[in-house]
């Protein structure tokens, strides 16, 4: 049944260009999978990041320079800017990962501004401006991500929104492995007990750490598909605000399940996207929405959904 399911969703997303704008989609395709690393790491192995948007903005950074200015292909700069994050994760996790609870949290925020300062200040990085103007470029040096089809009188840009599609999918994917994997078993066990998880003999530390290096490889991935999209990476990628927007879409959608985050990046681009005339009030609504999904489905939106339909059977 879950393989007629996942077809299903597949099929739509081939699909969906033609119906919804595109870089609405792609925008979407880039947080869902960024909300979906966060998940792994929180909702699985039980680490609270309050610095997420590093490796996000930080791999935004590095793809767009690589590829607007030493001529590397899309798929390449993607490559590097997954590679330049999980190795910031694997900085950044084995300061942080012997710390737990708020103590993990803060220092994971800590460091994350240290990449914001160096985003503001560093040459190259075009400071409050950003780096602008990122080319598309060639996909396989073949593929012209930046070309535009004229489809039922509207300007579409598939092939950009394929490729994007492609790497969410891939992404997805890995993750939808390591939590079913006996790697992600064990990281469920940590999470529930790690007492006892360490008097069964696993390292604990090793499990958490390569955990946090898989999220933020793949966050970057997310990241640096983003600049890709919209031809930017700015401060607002490796703000703090980031970091928070995206435990918002985590615990709206339902922290530990699969589709969660998808549900809760879904709705956060969305209001943002419909209430962009509204200013900083969009802030206040987005707030009021996650305090009413809170008191109303204490288990995320998906998560409560699950329980229900399980009740009933």
């Amino acid at each position: 049944m879950n393989r007629y399911i996942w077809l299903i969703l597949f099929a739509l997303g081939l699909a969906a260009p033609f119906a919804v704008y595109p870089v609405f989609l792609m925008k979407l395709l880039c947080f869902g999978l960024f909300a979906c690393t966060f998940n792994l790491l929180l909702g699985y192995a039980g680490l609270l990041s309050f610095g997420h948007a590093a490796f996000f903005g930080g791999a935004a950074y590095v793809t767009g320079y690589l590829v607007k200015n030493s001529g590397l292909t899309p798929e390449l700069g993607v490559l590097a800017g997954t590679l330049c994050a999980g190795i910031l994760g694997f900085v950044f996790g084995s300061l942080a990962i012997r710390r737990q609870g708020i103590y993990f949290a803060m220092i994971t925020l800590a460091l994350a501004q240290i990449v914001y300062f160096v985003a503001l200040k560093a040459p190259f990085t075009g400071g409050e401006d950003g780096l602008q103007d990122i080319p598309r470029g060639m996909l396989f040096g073949v593929i012209d991500l930046g070309k535009v089809y004229a489809v039922g009188g509207k300007s579409l840009e598939l092939n950009l929104y394929y490729f994007v599609f492609a790497v969410f999918c891939l992404g997805f994917w890995l993750i939808c492995r390591t939590i079913n994997s006996p790697f992600g078993q064990v990281l469920k066990a940590i999470r529930e007990n790690e007492p006892r998880a360490v008097s069964l003999g696993y390292r604990v530390e090793r499990f958490k750490l390569m955990a946090f290096v898989i999220s933020a490889a793949l966050a970057g991935t997310a990241g640096a598909t983003k600049a890709l999209v919209f031809q930017l990476a700015s401060l607002t990628d490796a703000n703090w605000h980031t970091s928070g927007e995206v435990v918002l879409m985590t615990l709206l959608g339902g922290l530990g399940t699969i589709l969660g985050p998808l549900v809760g990046a879904f709705t956060v681009v969305t209001l943002h996207s419909e209430l962009s005339s509204a200013g900083s009030w969009v802030t206040v609504i987005i707030g009021f929405t996650f305090v009413v999904c809170v008191l109303l489905f204490r288990r995320g939106v998906v998560g409560e959904l699950a329980r229900l339909l399980k009740k009933s059977l």
